[in-house]
């Protein structure tokens, strides 16, 4: 509003109209209209107190439309529909201006409309909700102090410590306390969290700790892979606090105060000998501090969650979320990847390639490109031996495994009498079996490259001509193709025999008489 009494007051003590202008923050035209209209009514500095600025302005501009006929928003219907998802104070402007067309009435403009609802909510003390809506966001951090636990057998020590959650439009928090602060347990407290909440918010806002955040700079933010897959299994998006800038998250920081005061405190000369005993003690307390009547507001952060944000909250999937670690390894010669306790295979074609391996408490995965390429379950318990699927490892490996006296002799009685003569000499020529089981690999080697039937042969061959057969000699057989010269030996005796069907035939014997016969 023009400050009337102030441009009257000026102009008594002969102030120039440019000068009033710049002092009131008003035009010269407005200064030099307002000398104008006093000078119509009379009226001369010093001014009646109860001649305010209100009353000038309806003594200058009696047609003009008072603010008094213009119609009063409804704010708390405002203050309720800014708490729904997209909702803002132009929007229900607009509507607020369409509803005063309808009724015949005059709205206020946009910055009146504004200006008043901004001051009815600090009035109210409502700031809070206005930053906040319900069911938006969650807040988590860890907490800064910690417990104590106890061994009641050799009193050491262990420590404890508190993840915190709150929900900002509510207050309304969630605590838990863990032996650690890895990823998996951060991202069990969450499962917890939202099944404690009973649903999810839009929005996951943690600091940028490592377990969360793997970076968060001016230009990118990247969230780790196990945590990201945690909050998309719960439809939410994880939205990190700027780097030293603790007021993004500040109602997560005045939970952890809170909670320090009201649960740590609270339990301070309490001794605790157990991870499952600090948790009942803190969950009573966390009950508590919940039902505790805030100091500057109606009700408390329980009968706020009830009323204001727990039907905005997002439904719950059917189950829980299985709690996975994620992680990057580089597939070694012996193709196995390790979870910390035990090793588990992965096919052979992916050494020297690095794959990303899944852990949750039942199983363990391992992806390439994407694709998962094994799975194999946890067991509870450190083994001596790694796990390993047959079908991971190469042919050569497989057939090492598969070495033993029964499968020897049932495969060289397929190749053929002989075969299996030399294969029971191998296993019996030393003090125990095993010792030759390298001469019948070398044999399945040979019967490979050369085929069965000439294995066969050489086998003969061998047996033939040495009481102990050896690789080397039989090798040699086939390399020399010695073991064909039997079979040609064979087919021209043959032939000799079939050749007499035909009657007398003329020898040596007889061109060596130069022809008697004749």
């Amino acid at each position: 509003m023009i400050n009337y009494r102030e441009i009257l007051r000026l102009r008594s003590l002969e102030y120039t109209q440019r000068q009033i202008a710049v002092s009131v923050r008003s035009s010269r035209n407005t200064v030099s209209e307002i000398f104008n209209l006093a000078d119509e009514h009379s009226l001369a500095w010093p001014l009646e107190p109860t001649m305010t600025n209100e009353a000038l302005q309806s003594l200058f501009y009696s047609g003009r439309v008072s603010q008094s006929n213009r119609k009063e928003p409804n704010y708390q219907h405002i203050h309720s529909e800014l708490a729904k998802d997209g909702v803002t104070l132009t929007l229900l402007w607009s509507e607020y201006c369409e509803s005063c067309y309808v009724e015949g009435t005059i709205p206020y403009k946009s910055t009146q409309f504004c200006d008043k609802y901004r001051n009815w909510a600090k009035l109210t003390k409502a700031t809070m909700r206005i930053k906040h809506k319900p069911g938006n966001a969650i807040m988590v951090d860890w907490g800064g102090s910690v417990f104590d636990i106890y061994d009641n057998v050799t009193s050491d020590i262990t420590k404890a410590y508190l993840f915190v959650s709150v929900l900002p439009c509510s207050c309304y928090a969630y605590v838990e306390p863990c032996l650690d602060m890895k990823s998996e347990t951060w991202i069990r407290c969450h499962v917890n969290m939202y099944a404690y909440f009973n649903g999810s918010t839009r929005l996951l806002i943690p600091d940028n700790l490592k377990t969360g955040v793997d970076s968060n700079s001016r230009y990118d933010t990247i969230i780790n892979r196990s945590y990201s897959e945690m909050a998309e299994y719960y439809d939410t998006a994880v939205v990190p606090a700027r780097v030293d800038r603790p007021r993004d998250k500040s109602h997560a920081e005045g939970t952890v105060k809170h909670t320090s005061t009201w649960i740590i405190a609270a339990l301070r000369n309490r001794k605790f000998f157990s991870i499952h005993e600090l948790k009942e003690a803190v969950s009573a307390k966390l009950e508590e501090f919940n039902s505790k009547d805030f100091q500057k507001r109606e009700g408390s952060r329980l009968t706020a969650f009830i009323n204001e944000e727990k039907t905005f909250l997002k439904p719950l999937p059917a189950s829980p979320y299985e709690p996975a670690v994620w992680s990057t390894a580089t597939v070694q010669k012996d193709y196995l990847i390790t979870d910390g306790k035990n090793k588990y295979s992965v096919p052979f074609d992916l050494i020297g390639e690095k794959v990303d391996i899944r852990l949750t408490s039942n199983t363990i995965e391992a992806f390439f490109h994407g694709t998962r390429m094994a799975s194999h379950p946890r067991p509870s318990k450190s083994l001596r031996d790694p796990i390993v699927v047959p079908e991971h490892m190469p042919e050569n490996h497989r057939k090492y495994l598969s070495y033993n006296d029964n499968e020897f002799l049932f495969w060289a009685a397929g190749i053929g009498a002989s075969a299996l003569s030399v294969v029971k000499h191998f296993l019996e020529s030393g003090k125990v079996s095993e010792q030759g089981y390298k001469a019948c690999a070398s044999l399945t080697n040979l019967a490979d490259r050369y085929g069965h039937i000439r294995l066969e042969h050489a086998c003969s061959r061998a047996l033939a001509y040495m009481r102990q057969p050896s690789i080397r000699s039989i090798t040699t057989i086939l390399k020399n193709g010695q073991d064909k010269s039997k079979s040609q030996d064979r087919s021209e005796s043959n032939r000799a025999s079939a050749g007499k069907q035909y009657g007398i035939t003329r020898g040596a014997d007889y061109f060596k008489r130069g022809g008697d016969a004749q």
